[in-house]
């Protein structure tokens, strides 16, 4: 088959110039997207981010919580990043994009904790255990309902450091609520949630990402994002809905390892699901919360 005639040239020519495209970036405070104000006792759904860029990247699930159910989202940066003359500037950058999706915002310490690595809990143990006493008090303070944070193998030193950063302070803390457990430096081994997102949630969590204007500057990853979100779609069909099944006619989702902690473990796995744009994404989790999972 010559070039000419293979009938996918168009798409792959198609896709490499939408990569292409430049893009509007937002180096200033851009209006919010349509939100309706959260009640101040909502539940809360909140992130514990690596690095600014972190909520949007997998931000699929608080935004739904949030535009469906009325949840708050309070974003945590545990870290602002590794080179001290950008932490500002990501401060900033971080700012823009919480606002514009109505996210809360607040940052670990004063500038963000460093050492936030397997490496440093294993080689400075009362140094770790500041962070896991400070995270921990915030889980007291703020009683989370849903706990979003990396998996504990997911490709970047300092996404898994925060992981186990979480667990530590979950431990210390006794809190008990549901988790979320992420995924993007290394795929997820057992997800158990597929979430689609609508065409207007997946734009607004890439127009966000657009708002760290810094990294997307030197690495264009928020014009990537669709890519890999339905590339999730592929995943997800076979690792949740199971080999050999047919996939949902999603264009874009995110995939999540759902399960509740007690207070001192996590408890059995919550049944699979696959949530599209359309289904009752709280009642679900509801469901989930109240630790008498529905059959599968």
């Amino acid at each position: 088959m010559s070039a000419q005639a293979n009938p996918y040239l168009k798409l792959v020519t198609q896709f490499a110039g939408l990569l292409g495209q430049a893009q509007p970036l937002f180096p200033q405070r851009v209006a919010p997207a349509p939100a309706v104000p959260a009640s101040p006792d909502a539940p809360l759904c909140l992130i514990c981010s690596p690095h600014p860029d972190d909520e949007c990247i997998v931000g699929a699930l608080p935004l739904r919580l949030k535009r469906e159910a009325g949840y708050r989202v309070l974003n945590l940066a545990i870290t602002l990043g590794s080179k001290l003359e950008r932490r500002a500037g990501r401060r900033q950058e971080l700012r823009h994009a919480c606002d514009y999706l109505g996210f809360e915002l607040a940052v670990c310490g004063d500038d963000g904790f460093g050492g936030v690595s397997l490496a440093s809990r294993d080689a400075d143990a009362s140094a770790w255990q500041d962070k896991v006493a400070a995270l921990a008090a915030v889980f007291t303070r703020h009683a989370p309902a849903l706990l979003v944070f990396p998996h504990a193998a997911d490709g970047s030193a300092t996404h898994i450091g925060v992981h186990w950063l979480v667990r530590d302070a979950l431990q210390a803390s006794g809190h008990a609520c549901l988790t979320a457990q992420t995924e993007f430096w290394h795929p997820l081994a057992d997800p158990n949630l597929m979430l689609e997102t609508s065409l207007a949630d997946t734009a607004d969590l890439i127009a966000a990402l657009a708002c760290h204007v810094g990294e997307v500057q030197r690495n264009p990853y928020h014009l990537r994002l669709p890519a890999w979100m339905a590339d999730n779609v592929r995943r997800g069909a076979e690792m949740i809905a199971g080999s050999g099944s047919t996939a949902p006619d999603y264009a874009f989702a995110t995939l999540y390892r759902i399960a509740r902690w007690d207070g001192a473990a996590f408890g059995p796995a919550l049944p699979p699901a696959l949530l599209g744009a359309a289904d009752a994404l709280s009642g679900w989790l509801a469901t989930a919360s109240s630790g008498k999972p529905s059959p599968a």
